[in-house]
């Protein structure tokens, strides 16, 4: 169950397989092990989306940052960069990931290289509440031109 709260759902998936195998004959046990089983595949097959463009990625990359899941968003945005690697908007949402994930030199890089390609960056990173925890930061006002 742990696995399972931690959103590893194709471990838990597994586990739970097992569990079942090895105590066949406990039907109050295994009648909720099959539940959280079933809950597993479900989400597991909802996760499947066929990404295919650059908006593809973009948008699930998003939708993956606002979920918590920062290291997956980072993988759907390294795919979309090599789609389209002057696009400031995924270094933008690239620093944003890399600021919730506390990884504030990879965020600071990241950001700066967004707005070296689009200057609108700065206004948005100065009035996201994402960068709240590195708003005061000396790098972070200095890219951002801030004072």
């Amino acid at each position: 169950m742990k696995v399972f709260h931690k959103g590893e759902l194709v471990k838990a998936s597994e586990l739970l397989k097992a569990f079942i195998e090895k105590y066949s004959s406990e039907k109050e046990i295994l009648d909720r092990a099959r539940i959280y089983q079933s809950i597993c595949e479900a989400r597991l097959k909802k996760e499947k989306i066929e990404l295919k463009s650059f908006e593809d990625y973009y948008h699930h990359s998003l939708y993956k940052v606002n979920q918590g899941d920062y290291q997956e968003a980072l993988k759907l945005l390294d795919k979309a960069r090599e789609m389209k690697p002057k696009e400031g908007k995924i270094l933008y949402l690239m620093a944003d990931a890399y600021c919730l994930m506390g990884k504030i030199e990879e965020c600071l890089e990241h950001l700066k290289k967004a707005i070296q390609l689009d200057k609108g960056f700065s206004i948005l990173a100065q009035n996201e509440s994402d960068f709240e925890i590195i708003r005061e930061d000396k790098k972070f006002k200095l890219i951002t031109r801030m004072t």
